[in-house]
């Protein structure tokens, strides 16, 4: 019996954001196909691709069972922003990207993150000038403009997905979060902290994967899409209702540590984009 399901290859699977990616396309339906190196955390349900993604292959879009959409999420060492993987890695994004593109792949998502942006404080869209400071923002900035040229031209609809903070599955985040968690297990009584000042855009893990399920799935809407809450929150009032909901005993030591020098005092999406996909696509998940 033919399967009419649409296709959807997701990268980095078995990732903090992968998993649940997978999770939630199998709960709307789609025919989900699974690349990465492991796949304990993958759904069972999902077909499994075991073939590197970063082989530089010609085919690689066959190789992948010529998927309908394609969402990009792998990507080393997102927790240590100034790895050099950021940078030796960036040409085999653009490589496995613009193969998929000339095997015939029309739909694709790729995330990016909020640190594209570098130090700036206010309300982000897609307009905002981009001025990274760290590998990480340096190298996904640097993939957004040459896919974004490398499409221009061509009939694909195009999808980057701008993160910006994420909360939840805090065993697998390796966000400060988790290591809040991991300090309070080990029996420490405080954890050195910023000044708790600085606000972001913060979504939970589930809110993050339905944003990119809806967007990644659509083709009216396209180009930078911020996926976020549009509301800015202290991180001292988010960590403190970490702190609260997990009945850990555990105080943050405020101001023991220093932020970093990109970190901004003030910054969140503008969530218009992504608030007019869900509603339009509301009616349909």
């Amino acid at each position: 019996m033919e399967n009419n399901k649409v296709k959807v290859l997701v990268t980095g699977a078995n990732g903090y954001i992968g998993n649940h990616v997978v999770k939630k396309l199998i709960s709307y339906g789609y025919d989900v196909y699974a690349s990465d190196f492991n796949f304990d955390r993958v759904d069972p349900l999902a077909h499994r691709i075991t073939e590197p993604i970063f082989s530089g292959k010609k085919n690689i879009y066959e190789l992948m069972y010529k998927p309908d959409i394609l969402i990009h999420l792998a990507w080393r060492n997102g927790f240590l922003h100034n790895d050099i993987s950021h940078i030796v890695d960036l040409k085999k994004h653009y490589l496995f990207i613009k193969n998929m593109i000339d095997g015939g792949c029309k739909n694709i998502s790729i995330m990016g993150t909020m640190h594209e942006i570098g130090y700036y404080e206010g309300m982000v869209d897609e307009n905002t000038p981009t001025n990274p400071l760290s590998l990480y923002g340096i190298s996904k900035n640097a993939l957004r403009q040459m896919v974004f040229s490398l499409t221009q031209d061509k009939e694909v609809a195009l999808h980057w997905l701008r993160a910006f903070y994420v909360i939840g599955d805090d065993d697998q985040n390796k966000s400060v979060f988790s290591k809040i968690l991991a300090a309070s297990k080990e029996g420490k009584e405080s954890f050195s902290f910023s000044t708790g000042e600085n606000k972001y855009d913060f979504l939970t893990i589930d809110e993050l994967t339905e944003q990119i399920v809806l967007a990644a799935t659509q083709t009216q809407i396209t180009g930078i899409i911020n996926c976020c809450s549009g509301k800015a929150i202290a991180i001292k009032d988010v960590a403190e209702h970490f702190i609260n909901e997990h009945k850990l005993d555990i105080k943050l030591d405020y101001g023991s540590h220093q932020d970093r020098p990109y970190d901004s005092k003030l910054i969140y999406g503008n969530p218009s984009k992504i608030l007019k996909i869900t509603k339009q696509r509301g009616n349909t998940k």
